[in-house]
């Protein structure tokens, strides 16, 4: 795909933001120098992009990340690197926002630097089999809950429908109707389906821009 400067992927809890995010980084890495990955998650979830910080580190990808990850510690703090996203433009940024509209509140401290530079693109990662986004209207009152929290307007719909190892082909062949429907009800493109590597290789041909992903390994 083609990168803007600055990529921002925000969604519900559990959309698998931080998945794309790091695949996203590697991805970039391979032609661009200065690649940094920044996790705005100050809520603490599951899965944190600083769980790949060795393959990222190996692949030259500078993680920028909250002092507070991987603790049970839930302190809204930015680490002031945060920063350096918006001030030096040299830099290639991919950005996990965070869960819903509380991570996207962090965002909103430098959305206006990023509004103003005009080259990024922000997009809503989905997942169907959420409980709380099994439909297009209950997705687009969270996408809506996120925009105005993170004081800027999503360019683009990232469909990420999966049920984690239970992940079966068919389970992504029938979320594409669903995120289609996202796409036409918030008039923004549906850019990619981000699938793990395996599952991807037996949907080739039957789905449009898919993304192939090699998932992060839990810590342990």
């Amino acid at each position: 795909m083609n990168y803007k400067r600055v990529t921002l992927l925000c969604g519900h809890y559990g959309s698998g933001k931080t998945n794309i995010a790091v695949n996203m980084a590697l991805d970039l890495s391979r032609d661009h120098e200065k690649v940094v990955i920044a996790d705005l998650d100050i809520v603490n979830p599951y899965f944190r992009t600083v769980d790949s910080e060795e393959d990222l580190r190996e692949a030259g990808v500078k993680l920028v990340v909250s002092s507070y990850a991987n603790s049970n510690v839930d302190i809204p703090a930015l680490p002031q690197e945060m920063y350096s996203l918006v001030d030096d433009r040299s830099l290639t940024c991919i950005v996990d926002v965070g869960g819903d509209d509380r991570g996207a509140y962090a965002l909103g401290r430098i959305s206006g630097a990023i509004r103003e530079e005009n080259d990024y693109d922000m997009f809503l990662v989905i997942n169907r089999y959420r409980p709380l986004t099994p439909d297009a209207e209950s997705t687009l009152e969270i996408m809506h809950e996120i925009e105005a929290a993170a004081s800027l307007p999503f360019t683009g719909i990232i469909n990420n429908s999966n049920l984690a190892a239970e992940t079966e082909p068919e389970t992504v062949l029938a979320s594409v109707s669903y995120a289609q429907e996202v796409a036409r009800l918030a008039g923004l493109p549906l850019v990619m389906t981000s699938v793990e590597r395996s599952v991807a290789e037996k949907l080739e041909g039957q789905i449009e821009n898919l993304f192939p992903m090699d998932l992060q390994k839990r810590p342990v």
